[in-house]
């Protein structure tokens, strides 16, 4: 039998053990619901920002609300200083992160793995080509201009496959500095703008049939807004098919994320002096599997057709909203410190992929 001093330390021991649990969770909630009390001022100004953002993008929308959304958020930082101060950092850098994932996510929704059937093989070589030129000119050229890898990176992707959605995808898993997010959506943004103008006259000089310019401006031209817009300008069909190779081309954002994880994880291993052992999780991101799985779902039908719209529209207002965040991290002077090299990366690498989809069409005997 316990002693009854005995029984009662044990019941006194017990009962403090219940109370000291019981405080540490309390601890947790408080420091939970602290913790996203102190996001929500950030949150709060880049979801402003992102939706003048989107309002202006719906009147030019050539140029886009991400676009308006990161240089919105560079100039309103520049412009209130308190828009700088330590209270809105943590809401700042959980939307250029966290709600940059999730926009990824629910672009997921417009994919449609048929769609991509339909384009057909003749199509997929000039589609893999010029993502490669992309990528290897980004590498060759970057490094003879000596731009930092990180910055080459994500001009280079942003060029091979979709623009900002693409730098967004890039930037969650490889964490670049905002000046070098900022400066790649710039490059893009300006020979996005050139390729609008400049394409369906061109296309009409060549003589390219619709369905050979769907595929031009669909593997040359990076942001959606302006593939649609230089493929209907120019007729003959070419709008719709420029929209499936597009998205297509979106699908190439699966395994450069994944690569880009894998040689991030593996390189953050080899400074600290670890053994190279990668977990799944890091190579396969979450937002990529929640990706898929809204792609997949689509696909199979699941999402009604009536949702697409509204998907799209909540994709690219997360993007947006995530964009200004960054651009609110950002100082001129961080932008002026690149100076005109990249710039002229963005150009070069534009010629080089625009060359390379003529070329490829031509040798696939699609050019006509």
């Amino acid at each position: 039998m316990l002693e009854p001093v005995a029984l009662t330390t044990r019941i006194h021991g017990a009962s403090h053990e219940g109370r000291d649990a019981s405080a540490a969770g309390d601890e947790h909630g408080a420091s939970r619901i602290g913790s996203v009390a102190a996001r929500l001022p950030g949150v709060f100004v880049a979801v402003v920002i992102g939706c003048v953002a989107t309002l202006l993008g719906h009147f030019a929308p050539v140029v886009g609300g991400p676009v308006f959304g990161i240089v919105l958020g560079i100039v309103a930082s520049a412009s209130i200083p308190a828009l700088r101060g330590a209270s809105l950092a943590p809401g700042v850098a959980f939307a250029g992160r966290s709600v940059l994932q999730l926009s990824i996510v629910v672009l997921g929704t417009g994919l449609s793995l048929r769609k991509v059937v339909q384009v057909g093989g003749s199509s997929l070589p000039v589609m893999l080509g010029t993502f490669a030129v992309a990528l290897i000119g980004a590498f060759l050229i970057g490094k003879a201009l000596r731009i930092p890898g990180e910055l080459a990176t994500l001009i280079g992707v942003g060029t091979g496959i979709c623009g900002a959605s693409a730098i967004a995808a890039a930037t969650a898993v490889i964490k670049p500095k905002q000046s070098n997010v900022a400066y790649a959506i710039g490059t893009i943004f300006t020979f996005n703008i050139l390729a609008v103008l400049l394409f369906p006259p061109l296309g009409h000089f060549i003589g390219m049939s619709g369905h050979s310019f769907g595929l031009w401006s669909g593997t040359a031209i990076n942001d959606v807004s302006s593939v649609v817009a230089a493929a209907y300008s120019f007729g003959d069909g070419a709008g719709p098919y420029a929209i499936v190779v597009k998205l297509t081309r979106s699908l190439l954002i699966i395994p450069i994320v994944i690569f880009l994880a894998l040689w991030t994880a593996r390189r953050d291993a080899a400074k600290q002096g670890e053994r190279v052992r990668i977990p799944w999780r890091k190579v396969v991101p979450a937002f990529l599997i929640g990706f898929l799985i809204t792609a997949a779902l689509n696909s199979l039908g699941v999402i009604p057709a009536g949702w697409h719209s509204g998907l799209n529209f909540l994709g690219t207002f997360l993007i947006t909203v995530a964009l200004a965040a960054i651009g609110l991290g950002l100082r001129f002077g961080q932008l002026r410190s690149a100076g005109h090299r990249p710039l002229l990366l963005g150009m070069l690498l534009w010629i080089c992929v625009g060359s390379a989809s003529l070329g490829l069409q031509a040798l696939t005997g699609i050019l006509s």
